[in-house]
């Protein structure tokens, strides 16, 4: 079993940034590729970003290409995702899940889910 508990949104202006944690329970985290999704009102979940499991690789969806990064610390159980350069279409609950498989974007191959983040950019 695996706890994911993601941190760090708020509301921001457009053109600033924000940096989101996610920390994971359980002593394989290391073992596991992790990403970052998104869902905004009344659309679906949105692929937003992947992880390998060590950190050298990253996997992005066009639409945050260039203004998010992510990124992992093993020693500390946890993958981030700065957030620049934001845009009020990046509004959104963002979620941070695990799966076996890398690159993925699909979100029916992801097991383990956070509750979710709120990041609101207004303009």
């Amino acid at each position: 079993q695996v706890q994911l508990v993601e941190s760090g949104g708020g509301l921001v202006q457009a053109g600033d940034s924000l940096r989101l944690s996610c920390a994971a329970s359980g002593r394989t985290f290391s073992r596991f590729p992790m990403g970052w999704f998104r869902q905004a009102p009344g659309k679906e979940r949105e692929f937003v970003a992947q992880i390998n499991y060590s950190g050298a690789s990253t996997y992005y969806s066009d639409t945050v290409k260039g203004r998010f990064a992510i990124s992992r610390d093993n020693a500390k159980n946890t993958v981030y995702l700065q957030m620049n350069s934001l845009k009020p279409e990046d509004t959104a609950v963002y979620y941070c899940a695990t799966t076996t498989t890398y690159p993925m974007r699909s979100a029916e191959r992801y097991n383990y889910w956070g509750q979710g983040t709120q990041v609101t950019v207004s303009s």
